[in-house]
């Protein structure tokens, strides 16, 4: 079709009229559909041929359109224009193209950070796992140090007694603290009375001076008892708790170090290729970075464990003497001497008309 539209433009004639304006053909309408439909659905241009010269050059005229260099153009079917294509998209294209890629490169070096961190975590847990089991069954070795295992056991039975005291010390603060309300109430009551009822105003007023004085020196032995439950409390739960915390590290790697020694035991009975011999040297190595690590938690819990034996003899014989010195002197009615155990000990009381409880007494 597109050689027989050719020939036709090429051979056509155009008449042309006196006043120099061509002709109206009837071909006109027809050879202009038929040129449009080939710039639309006719071949690519970049496979097409130009051929110079009229209808029925030789061979030797064609020349390749691919073998033209200039920019690249697209061509409106509607106009007949030939509509230059820039270099932009392409940039713009190449260069989305590169971020897109150092994105992934990025996402891709995440994931498999991740997935190296699961795959170490897996294998470590799963060694730890078999040598736990191995101790529970009594088939595996374990590292023991007597001495400091005793203290450890001696620290935690401890740590159960001071919890006991320290439940008891609160109910006590809890009970006191209701009876000097209950004193402090049967106190203003008496007083009420005594103005009301004029034939029993004596009696009534002394038994409400008494309760007054009681009420006071409940007051002063309840501060000396929350200072010494507050003691009690910052020994237990942070003092012996950091300590049980380094405790429990080291424990956990003191089950490392035995999950890797008897890993390097076994393949050291093992053959001797240069295989075995690879693994053996990996085994060696992680081997001495567990037992490293091992050795530091145990310095670091027999350091623990000396300073906490020197900071709770020293906070309890404080606190001890403070709670023997406060019963004593409210329970003798020595109101100077209780007054004087307060002051000994830097304990300030709550002001006058406090009648909320402090936050270790709703304890």
């Amino acid at each position: 079709m597109t050689d027989s539209i050719m020939s036709k433009a090429a051979t056509m004639e155009i008449p042309i009229n006196s006043n120099g304006d061509t002709g109206t053909l009837a071909e006109d309408d027809s050879l202009e559909q038929d040129l449009q439909q080939v710039m639309v659905s006719g071949p690519n241009l970049n496979e097409t041929s130009i051929v110079s010269g009229g209808y029925g050059g030789t061979a030797e005229g064609i020349i390749p359109t691919s073998s033209i260099k200039g920019p690249a153009v697209h061509y409106n079917a509607e106009f007949n224009k030939r509509i230059p294509v820039t270099g932009i998209g392409s940039n713009m294209h190449h260069s989305s193209s590169s971020s897109s890629m150092t994105a992934e490169e990025v996402t891709r070096g995440v994931a498999v950070e991740k997935l190296e961190t699961m795959k170490k975590w897996g294998f470590n847990t799963y060694k730890c796992t078999k040598q736990m089991i191995s101790e529970r069954f009594g088939r595996g070795s374990r590292t023991v140090d007597l001495e400091l295992e005793a203290q450890i056991e001696v620290l935690r039975d401890t740590k159960k007694k001071y919890e006991s005291v320290l439940r008891l010390a609160r109910a006590l603060t809890n009970h006191f603290y209701n009876m000097v309300q209950t004193q402090h109430a049967l106190g203003d009551t008496f007083a009420d009375l005594s103005q009301k009822s004029p034939e029993l105003r004596d009696e009534f007023g002394y038994n409400a001076e008494t309760q007054k004085l009681l009420c006071k020196n409940g007051e002063t032995l309840l501060g000396a008892i929350n200072f010494f439950v507050s003691s009690i409390n910052t020994l237990v739960k942070k003092t012996m708790e950091d300590t049980l915390m380094t405790i429990k590290l080291y424990e956990n790697a003191r089950l490392e170090f035995d999950a890797y020694r008897s890993d390097l035991e076994e393949l050291s009975l093992g053959p001797r290729d240069a295989v075995a011999m690879a693994r053996i040297d990996a085994a060696q190595q992680q081997y001495q970075v567990q037992k490293d690590k091992y050795e530091r938690l145990r310095s670091d819990v027999i350091i623990k464990l000396k300073f906490l034996e020197e900071n709770k003899v020293k906070v309890m014989h404080k606190q001890l003497l403070l709670f023997h010195n406060a019963i004593s002197a409210y329970f003798a009615g020595n109101q100077q001497q209780l007054e004087q155990t307060l002051k000994q000990f830097n304990i300030k009381l709550r002001p006058p008309g406090a009648d909320k409880p402090s936050w270790l007494e709703e304890q």
